[in-house]
Order: C-alpha cells, then sequence, then structure tokens
C-alpha cells in the first residue's frame, strides 16, 4: 500500500456542473439534485428574460427621442419583432391540447388536489402553450406522495392487491383481488381432492406393507420393509396437515365473499374490514366503502385535458407485498379487446403481482386508471381499465 498517495494527482471529474440557480455541484447535465429546475428549461428561462430586457431598454430608448434619423424607428421596430420571434421560438411554444398546472407540494401538504372542470367537453380543446414552470421538476414530488397516501393495501382470504380511494370513503380495486376466479376456484378443488385421494391410498398401501411385513420371518428383509414404512409414515405425518389447511381454505373460497373478509391497509399502516361491497358485472371492477376520517382521494383529470400518447405515467401499488412501490413509464395507447370490445390504457410502467387494483396516474397527479393485467411472455405491455369506466360502473355511489 502506498502511504505517499497524493490526491491532487486524482483526475479531477470534468463532467461536474454547477446548478445556475442554486450552485449545487453534482454530475448529472439534466436535472439539479438539489433544488430540481431541469438546467434546459431554465436556461430558456434566463435567456427569454434577458431578451425581455433588451426588448425593453429598446422601446424606452425609442420613446425619449433619441432616435433622431427618420429610419431609425423602422429598424427598431424590425430588430422588435425578430427579438420576439426569437423569444417565441425558445420558449419551446406549440399548440397542444390544453394542460392544468401539476400538483405542487404546498397542495398536497393541505390536502388538496386540482378540481376537476365542472364543464363537459362539446368540441376539440383549443391549442395553448405548454405550460413551463422552471423552479417544478418533470414530476412533482407532492403529486407522488399525495397519490401513495390514497393508495391501500387489499388482502383476501386468497390473496393480496391494491386500491385506492377514488372518493371519500370509496375504495376502488380490480374484481379479481376480492372474488376468486371461478376457473381458478375450479383447479383449486380439484387439487385438493386430488391430494386427500393420494393420501387414502397412501394409507391403503402401508397398511398393505405392514401386512406383508407380518408374513415376513425375521431377517434383514422384513426389517429393510419396517424401515420402508417407517419413512412412508414420517412422510405422511407431514403432507396431511398440509392438506387438511389447503381444504379449509378451499371451502372459505367457496362460500360467498363477504365485506369483513376484506381487509384494507392504509398508507400509514393501520388496518380496517370493509363495510360494503360493490362488484361491477362488465368489468374487472369492485367498489369498497371505508368510513375513515381525512382520508386523502385521486381524482381523474379535467375533461379537456385527456392523457396524451407519450405521456410519462406511474404506477403505485404493493407488488409482491412491497407496500407503497412506485414505478414509473408512459402511456403506450388505447387498445379494444375483442368481441366485447373493452378499452384499455396500455403502458410499459411495471405492473406486478399485487399491483392490480392500484392507481395510473400522471405526471400531476391525477388518476388515469385502474392497473389490472399484463400481456403473459412479454415486458413492458401492461393494461389498466380507464378511470372514466369506475364511473359509469359505480355512478350510483360516485356521482
Amino acid at each position: 500500500m502506498n502511504d505517499n498517495h497524493d490526491p491532487s494527482a486524482e483526475p479531477v471529474n470534468q463532467n461536474r456542473i454547477r446548478c445556475p440557480k442554486c450552485q449545487h455541484e453534482q454530475d448529472g447535465q439534466i436535472e439539479c439534485e438539489a433544488c430540481g429546475i431541469i438546467f434546459a428549461q431554465y436556461n430558456r428561462f434566463l435567456l427569454k428574460q434577458k431578451e425581455q430586457k433588451e426588448q425593453e431598454e429598446l422601446l424606452l430608448f425609442e420613446q425619449q427621442g433619441q432616435q433622431k434619423s427618420s429610419g431609425r424607428p423602422y429598424q427598431a421596430a424590425i430588430l422588435v419583432i425578430a427579438t420576439a420571434a426569437v423569444t417565441w421560438y425558445f420558449s419551446g411554444w406549440k399548440p397542444q391540447h390544453q394542460t392544468p398546472s401539476p400538483v405542487t407540494v404546498e397542495q398536497t401538504n393541505s390536502a388538496t388536489v386540482p378540481q376537476r372542470g365542472s364543464e363537459r367537453q362539446t368540441s376539440a380543446p383549443s391549442p395553448r402553450p405548454v405550460h413551463q414552470d422552471v423552479e417544478t421538476p418533470a414530476a412533482s414530488p407532492g403529486a407522488i406522495e399525495y397519490a401513495r397516501k390514497a393508495t391501500v393495501s387489499v388482502e383476501t382470504p386468497w390473496g393480496q392487491g391494491s386500491g385506492f380511494f377514488v372518493k371519500e370513503n370509496y375504495i376502488v380495486t380490480n374484481k379479481h383481488v376480492v372474488e376468486l376466479n371461478q376457473e381458478e376456484l375450479k383447479k383449486k378443488r380439484t387439487k385438493v381432492e386430488t391430494d386427500l385421494k393420494m393420501i387414502e391410498l397412501e394409507k391403503e398401501k402401508i397398511g398393505e406393507m405392514r401386512q406383508k411385513m407380518q408374513e415376513l420371518p425375521e431377517g434383514p428383509t422384513r426389517k429393510q420393509l419396517a424401515i420402508i414404512i417407517q419413512q412412508h409414515e414420517e412422510d405422511l405425518r407431514k403432507i396431511l396437515p398440509l392438506v387438511e389447511q389447503a381444504e379449509k381454505r378451499l371451502k372459505a373460497l367457496m362460500r360467498t365473499i363477504h365485506p369483513e373478509d376484506i381487509k384494507i391497509i392504509l398508507a400509514d399502516g393501520s388496518e380496517q374490514t370493509a363495510n360494503a361491497l360493490m362488484l361491477s358485472d362488465k368489468h374487472d371492477l369492485a367498489l369498497l366503502s371505508l368510513y375513515v376520517n381525512d382520508q386523502p382521494f385521486l381524482k381523474r383529470p379535467p375533461q379537456n385535458s385527456p392523457i396524451q400518447q407519450g405521456d410519462k405515467v406511474y404506477t403505485i401499488g404493493n407488488p409482491m407485498g412491497l407496500r407503497n412501490t412506485v414505478t414509473a413509464g408512459i402511456f403506450s395507447g388505447y387498445r379494444k379487446r375483442e368481441p366485447d370490445g373493452t378499452r384499455f390504457l396500455q403502458t410499459d410502467a411495471p405492473i406486478n403481482p399485487g399491483n392490480s387494483g392500484g392507481p395510473l396516474i400522471d405526471e400531476r397527479g391525477y388518476v388515469c386508471g385502474i392497473n389490472t393485467m399484463i400481456l403473459q411472455g412479454t415486458e413492458g405491455i401492461g393494461f389498466a381499465i380507464p378511470i372514466e369506466t369506475v364511473y359509469e360502473e359505480f355512478q350510483s355511489s360516485l356521482y
């Protein structure tokens, strides 16, 4: 080991930059790790301020009468127009569907989210400049935290999933989370019945071996058979309790599910049981009622601001029992299932076992869909039921 190591001789990381706003030094060149600004947006913001200042100084200079030449006012006007055009270009203006401001940290701390528009859309939304906020990262941490607090874990006798508050005292989740599929139930019943038959056959086999052992004379063959019988009996003692437990679970599954059978675990870890349960006849949806105070709930996007293909989205849920897990991806597009024409949202945001029933939210914290399933044998192809379908199915409770 060299004790004469000179730290000054180490190579300097040439990629480190200093944030122009808070002076924080870091390696990344896209977003400040300290204050969260996007460097490219911030630089455009500074350039826009500089150009506006130069424009104001030029107009003031003209108003003071210091442009004596008759050709000077026209030159100044041309310069003003050119400056405005450059400012328009660098500010990133382009027509797009009207988009509301993101949910800020201050809003979510006061347990509020943007209100849903009361007017229904009757025509295509008029284009407007893209909202730019150089002080806010691409995704508001407050929006995600608010959505995380509105998400719950749903546990039943046969498994677990996720859900979220869609209104005060109402939780939406998938029907398959709270009601076992009949085909799956049939498979479980067949397995339990097969195991019980195998146990009875094993008991008969042990009885036959015991009878045969009694007929054998004393010697190695009889001793060997005794050892085999002992091993079979030990294996049977280990398997029998497991099959009995499976039989009890099967009986519980075969009876009608009741609200008190459903355990709901809130984001703070407290456990409750559902007060009521409603199931959709058409879709993989269920609505639970749970009367708790001051519980945040998620709202759908305003009708003049639908989710667009390529928009960033987030899934929140409890995959494999890992509660309050957040994953990110994009909205890949709308898909219809044949032959019934059921509409789904496709996303590459990971949807794992336990995520079913959790929310798919956008960057502003609005809920766009209910995470439902993945395409078997693929990666990055998941589907969510549109949030509008929830309001259509349970309109008597949610409106």
